[in-house]
């Protein structure tokens, strides 16, 4: 599939999702920021992938990754960020949301799986009363955006 056609919106997700529970497709969701993709990313994706026939990846908006990390976030756009994970092989469908987090869009298409890191306990993730099972997945220890931009601005000085 094209990278752009991979990109959706709320209500081509929904339409989507009705397709897909039709013909009996384990349906996963994860979500972020996704600000600048690191190896982390793709461990997480991967995985969530690997749990289900179809992977929903939910992607803040760039508004709502500037409530969540701040004014000086997101260092991509949320055009660039959604074609970078539309590009990835494992994702099948990209769609942002504005909300802090993904509970309205997990509302709105029911996926059967909720993936999310570590950082995570099961009974705080948002939406889990809406799906039919929450996986936890490790985390890859030193590898995030927020580590990756120290490290630039430690070496600009």
């Amino acid at each position: 599939m094209q990278i752009d056609k991979k990109i959706i919106t709320r209500p081509e997700a929904e339409k989507i999702i009705r397709s897909l529970n039709a013909e009996n497709k384990r349906i996963v969701f994860t979500n972020g920021c996704f600000d600048i993709l690191h190896i982390g990313h793709l461990e997480l994706l991967e995985k969530a992938k690997s749990y289900g026939d179809v992977l929903i990846v939910g992607m803040n908006s760039d508004s709502s990754v500037k409530q969540i990390k701040g004014p000086d976030r997101p260092i991509l756009t949320e055009q660039d960020r959604a074609r970078l994970l539309a590009a990835i092989e494992m994702v099948d469908y990209v769609v942002l949301f504005d909300e802090e987090t993904p509970f309205e869009l997990l509302r709105q298409i029911k996926p059967n799986i909720l993936v999310k890191g570590e950082d995570y306990k099961p009974d705080e993730v948002v939406g889990r009363d809406i799906v039919d099972e929450v996986k936890i997945i490790p985390f890859v220890r030193g590898k995030s955006t927020t580590d990756i931009i120290d490290t630039i601005l430690s070496k600009l000085k």
